[in-house]
């Protein structure tokens, strides 16, 4: 039988895609990678997913799992592989409340969890801009971050079990619903992050917490990250480490918004070197509930530190979101991020960590650096100040791909120096590969290498991605 018929076969010929209709899934939707799969499957169970992976090795075919898409380092791209969808994996098995967590199918969409979990009166705090199409196997898959990780950590911390199937076929059961368990590897972490390439995950177990009462939210100019930082390590003293984004916007990031996104608006008469927008949240009640004078104590003691930091001239200006619209807003102006670098070329996109006092330093020896290997190159910024993870993407002069790698090499320096990783939240995919050649461990690479093969030995889920040829 043909590849066709036997995808059909094992999941019906509606849901298996050839030619035009494998469209959506080929293009990455910045623009970056246009792959050629021959075929698109969309498996609506595990066994669907087992059934799937076999047939591919009987036609000798790689395997690359997609979910929502909206990844940024060609992690899904393949030429001649079958694409395997997780669309159709949207089921949210189970939400329980006492234990709080949520049992879900990986092709469930974020926004999905974070309804289920707010009707039991709990909060899935994964919250990054493409929640409204991102799917839990693929956040899993590369580890994905977000602005909530100042408080909660990222997906690898928020996960307790996982359901995967193997090169082989097998369904590897870990969904454990435990959170202390000793017994032998902690297997799910090979997993998570690991970009499809050693299994495809399909269901997994998630922590929820307590749904947070009241929010304070205010974005606020400073005149360097220093100050920044002070007013972070206040807001965290003074609400007990409710703090649970740090965003940090640069001159270059609103002058860009500006220009790109009029509409939203600036919240400021000028443009500062340093705009920070910070939240914080409570589920205390006493925290939550308006005082005798309408206040929420949570948004006075946030007024209380501002205030109090414009006093000593580390806070130069500052704006409190009054109701739910403004914060809206705010946090809009924060999540454009993606949308606003589009159509700016040629392009070297970065997501870097760093040690949060380096964050100022790396910023200013990177800008000196470029300068000094192509002036007039621009940069773009963004950044979870709070964990220190940074989005600096530089746009060259010229679109030379000799060039193009000399910059990103040139920033790696950078954070290597200053003891940072060059792989934050976004995963390796295709576009580091040559970043993992020339940074990671030789040792690390060589154990990557040995578990692939353990469990890959043909090669043929996910190939040529994370681990560099």
């Amino acid at each position: 039988m043909s590849l066709t018929a036997d995808l059909a076969a094992a999941v019906g010929a509606a849901h298996v895609l050839t030619g035009a209709d494998m469209t959506r899934f080929a293009r990455d939707w910045m623009g970056r990678y246009e792959g050629a799969p021959l075929a698109v499957a969309r498996p609506a169970s595990t066994a669907e997913v087992a059934a799937c992976v076999k047939i591919a090795a009987q036609h000798g075919l790689p395997v690359i799992p997609i979910s929502g898409n909206t990844g940024l380092v060609g992690g899904t791209m393949t030429r001649g592989g079958l694409l395997l969808s997780l669309e159709r994996m949207n089921r949210i098995l189970e939400v329980k409340r006492d234990a709080k967590l949520v049992i879900a199918e990986a092709g469930v969409i974020l926004t999905r969890l974070h309804e289920a979990a707010e009707t039991e009166g709990l909060y899935f705090p994964l919250w990054f801009g493409a929640r409204g199409s991102a799917m839990l196997g693929g956040v899993l898959s590369t580890n994905a971050g977000g602005s909530n990780v100042l408080r909660y950590g990222s997906t690898r911390g928020l996960c307790l079990g996982l359901e995967v199937v193997l090169a082989d076929g097998r369904v590897l059961n870990l969904m454990s619903e435990l959170h202390k368990d000793n017994s032998g590897y902690d297997m799910k972490n090979l997993f998570i992050g690991a970009e499809g390439t050693l299994g495809i995950i399909t269901a997994a177990v998630m922590k929820l917490v307590p749904l947070p009462k009241a929010h304070a939210t205010a974005t606020l100019a400073t005149r360097s990250l220093g100050d920044a930082l002070t007013l972070l390590n206040r807001m965290q003293e003074a609400t007990g480490d409710r703090v649970e984004a740090f965003e940090f916007m640069p001159r270059t990031y609103s002058e860009r918004l500006r220009e790109a996104r009029p509409d939203l608006g600036l919240p400021f008469d000028h443009i500062p070197e340093v705009t920070i927008l910070i939240e914080a949240a409570t589920t205390v009640p006493t925290e939550a509930a308006p005082d005798d004078s309408g206040e929420i104590p949570l948004v006075t003691t946030l007024e209380t530190i501002l205030a109090e930091m414009m006093e000593a001239g580390l806070v130069t200006d500052a704006v409190l979101a009054r109701n739910e619209q403004q914060s809206r807003v705010m946090w809009e102006r924060r999540e454009a991020a993606a949308e606003i670098g589009v159509g700016l070329h040629p392009e070297v996109d970065t997501d870097v960590c760093l040690p949060l006092d380096k964050v100022e330093t790396f910023l200013t020896e990177a800008l000196r650096r470029l300068d000094a290997l192509d002036p007039g190159a621009r940069t773009l910024t963004v950044a979870h100040l709070g964990d220190g993870n940074l989005h600096f993407t530089a746009y060259p002069t010229r679109d030379d791909a000799a060039l193009k790698d000399k910059v990103m090499e040139t920033v790696e320096d950078v954070v290597a120096e200053l003891g940072g990783s060059f792989s934050a939240e976004h995963g390796v995919g295709l576009s580091k590969l040559n970043s993992m050649a020339r940074r990671k461990d030789p040792v690390a690479l060589d154990v990557m290498r040995a578990l692939k093969q353990a469990l890959d030995p043909d090669n043929r889920m996910n190939p040529g991605k994370v681990i560099p040829g």
